[in-house]
């Protein structure tokens, strides 16, 4: 039995040409395919990009920023007592450090006593006034003399009664009284141009007096710091004990519920970026599911280097560019802290809607109100006048004022 016949005989070489040929439509199949995916994401890109994308500008160099209140004495002292710790939460108003008051104390005793010898020093130029109107009054009274006795004896010389000399010794009597007079005169100018238009109370040398009266006062409730702010408190370094000057820091007090986001974008990616512009901003301490929403509030006066300690130098031979970064200033939707809290210095990424272009690249109105203020500093002076007011009272005597003098320039400026 004969096998059958192949048809359509096929060698070797041609089953290669085959393959290859088949390898070959399927290679620029494949590459078609990539180059039509690669066009697709290409459009896709670009319509996001021109669409979408090119509204938003986002940057993960951003970090928390805040105030940080240090807490200062504003005079020398030893400390006695420490109201609060780190991480501790203080209200406004609050104790935070108290210093021994004994020096205060010396100091306002030694100005309350000051005030009251000048209160009775004035009360002695009142009483001079007095001595000197009456010492006038009797010198007037010696002149009237002096004018009569030589009017009678010019008229005795003239009828030969009285000798030349005794008229001259009359004469002499009379210049010698109105001299004194002008003396007298003199003297109770000076002695009223002390006092004139003026009470005990409002004399120069008493308000002098209690002003350091006032002075002391503050420094005796200086010795007791307050919280400036409502706050946490960082950066302890007071201890008990130890001996602080003005100026010297104690603590700090950080007001978290106002903090901002300084987010550091690159200077090509400031081009359409404005002023009240909404910002999305998440943190790395909370993850991405929780979104803090914010608004640019102002765009950076100049970057980092320009005012750095030692700014860069650019004309150089080896100069070459660098892409700069200018601060962008994001404030963060107070409710949003409520629910969870940041801290100065955290991470931040920041994405900023571009759409809305009416607001400017720079503020164009001048502050209206502080940016940030406290009442702690502007005590009442109620007790200092009180204090003022007793001791004119204790030594004034019936000429004093009941009113202690009008509050110095000093406390009118706080």
């Amino acid at each position: 039995m004969t096998s059958p016949i192949n048809p359509n005989p096929v060698t070797e070489d041609e089953q290669a040409e085959l393959l290859k040929a088949r390898r070959l439509r399927k290679r620029r199949l494949l590459l078609r395919s990539l180059v039509g995916v690669v066009v697709v994401v290409a459009i896709l890109w670009a319509l996001y990009h021109f669409l979408l994308g090119r509204w938003y500008e986002g940057t993960d160099d951003a970090y928390v920023n805040g105030n940080v209140v240090q807490i200062t004495p504003q005079v020398p002292g030893t400390v006695v007592s420490i109201g609060a710790d780190d991480n501790d939460f203080v209200r406004e108003g609050q104790v935070l450090v108290k210093m021994e008051p004994s020096d205060a104390d010396i100091a306002l005793a030694q100005a309350e006593a000051a005030l009251a010898q000048t209160v009775r020093k004035v009360r002695g130029l009142y009483s001079t006034v007095h001595t000197s109107k009456a010492d006038v009054a009797s010198r007037e009274a010696v002149v009237q003399q002096a004018q009569a006795d030589y009017a009678r004896r010019k008229g005795l010389a003239a009828s030969g009664a009285i000798s030349a000399e005794e008229l001259a010794h009359a004469r002499d009597a009379l210049t010698t009284a109105q001299s004194a007079l002008a003396a007298a005169q003199a003297q109770l100018a000076t002695t009223n141009a002390l006092v004139s238009d003026t009470q005990v109370a409002t004399h120069p040398d008493v308000e002098a007096a209690a002003a350091k009266v006032r002075a002391a006062w503050l420094n005796d409730q200086r010795m007791t710091l307050l919280a400036p702010v409502t706050g946490y408190v960082a950066k302890r370094t007071v201890q008990v004990g130890q001996r602080v000057q003005p100026g010297t820091p104690l603590m700090a007090v950080v007001p978290l519920h106002q903090v901002w986001v300084d987010a550091n974008f690159k200077e090509t990616q400031l081009t359409d970026m404005r002023i009240g512009q909404p910002v999305t901003l998440t943190s790395d301490v909370y993850g991405g599911s929780v979104k803090y929403h914010g608004k640019v509030v102002g765009l950076g006066i100049g970057t980092g280097s320009a005012f750095s300690l030692l700014p860069a130098q650019n004309a150089s031979g080896n100069w070459i560019k660098i892409v700069q970064r200018l601060p962008v200033r994001i404030s963060v939707d107070p409710k949003d802290l409520d629910k969870y809290p940041l801290r100065i210095g955290l991470s931040m990424d920041a994405e900023v809607n571009l759409h809305n272009q009416k607001g400017s690249m720079l503020s164009q109105r001048p502050v209206q109100h502080p940016v940030f203020s406290t009442g702690v500093y502007a005590r009442n002076d109620a007790g200092a006048d009180r204090l003022i007011a007793q001791i004119i009272h204790a030594n004034g005597g019936p000429a004093a004022a009941t009113k202690a003098p009008a509050r110095t320039t000093i406390s009118a400026a706080r």
